[in-house]
């Protein structure tokens, strides 16, 4: 359903928190012209907070989706070639570069508002992994509709209906085109019109361990780069937060002082407002004072005039 998968490609794209209002409001717009359609998209499931990781790693870090899923194809192509060392070497490979584009989903979700726990964070690693195992499952993340995260034993199990919102997406193109029709991630390695002759097979397995040693090789260094690329900014984070923290401890004080003072300015003004009037009665006294100071002066000057008289 075309529609449905670009309905849902849009949908899948939002954050956790904007899903569930922009899929009602799509379904109300659509019941009008396509009411099939409409049901279809009501019943889009909101992705679990580790799915949508994955989706928004597909979408803004597809190159490193690309790394997992072509390291995947070529361990599982070299697998059953290769000798016990050669083979843990490769896995090791492959537990670094899921663990390093898990710290680059986490910083990717950060920033784009979501924190990731680590419960989430190893339902993210784990869900490479699969990929990494399965081919079935790497088509399915590289859809960028998981509404679940992903699980499997590499044996083709993977239950595409309950993980992908659109399950008819997996298959069409990308990685699933490497996958044989049945969707269990075998290798395509049959040659067309002829049986593998003992060189050929020999030339395919040296081929594929060569493939597999660069690919190896490869993601290592991007791994390293990516690990060096997240400690600086995990550092810068660090940084930043700490002084934020300072900040806001100094602002605190700031707020607490101003409280303070703010107290100490509505005493001070209780205390102007009483000395006011204070002065107003000492002046209003001051002015009595003064009136009848004169008065006992001129009383006294007649006094002694009537003196000089009388003599």
């Amino acid at each position: 359903m075309t529609g449905l998968r670009t309905v849902a490609e849009e949908l899948y794209g939002l954050l956790p928190s904007e899903f569930t209002g922009a899929r009602n409001a799509k379904a109300k717009q659509l019941r009008g012209t396509d009411r099939e359609l409409a049901e279809a998209v009501a019943g889009l499931a909101k992705p679990a907070t580790s799915a949508w990781v994955l989706n928004m790693l597909v979408r803004h870090e597809s190159d490193l989706v690309g790394q997992v899923v072509g390291l995947g194809e070529s361990l599982r192509q070299a697998q059953e070639r290769l000798s016990g060392d050669a083979l843990r070497d490769l896995t090791r490979q492959r537990r670094q570069l899921t663990a390093a584009v898990t710290r680059q989903a986490r910083d990717l979700a950060r920033r784009l508002g979501v924190q990731v726990s680590e419960p989430v964070a190893d339902q993210v690693e784990e869900s490479l992994r699969a990929a990494m195992t399965d081919g079935t499952a790497a088509a399915a993340l590289r859809t960028g509709l998981l509404v679940k995260p992903l699980s499997s034993t590499g044996l083709g199990d993977l239950d595409v209906a309950s993980v992908v919102a659109v399950p008819e997406a997996v298959g069409g193109s990308g990685p699933a085109e490497s996958e044989d029709k049945a969707g269990r991630g075998r290798p395509a390695l049959k040659v067309v019109g002829r049986k593998r002759s003992s060189r050929d097979e020999s030339a395919a397995r040296r081929r594929a361990l060569k493939e597999a040693e660069a690919a190896a090789k490869r993601t290592e260094k991007e791994a390293t780069r990516a690990r060096k690329a997240l400690d600086r900014a995990g550092r810068r984070y660090d940084e930043l937060e700490a002084q934020s923290l300072q900040l806001q401890s100094e602002l605190e004080e700031v707020r607490r002082r101003a409280d303070e003072l703010e107290h100490a300015l509505e005493s001070l003004d209780d205390e102007i407002s009483d000395a006011e009037e204070a002065r107003d009665s000492a002046r209003h006294e001051s002015t009595r004072a003064d009136h009848v100071h004169a008065e006992a002066v001129a009383a006294l000057d007649r006094a002694r005039s009537a003196v000089r008289d009388a003599e």
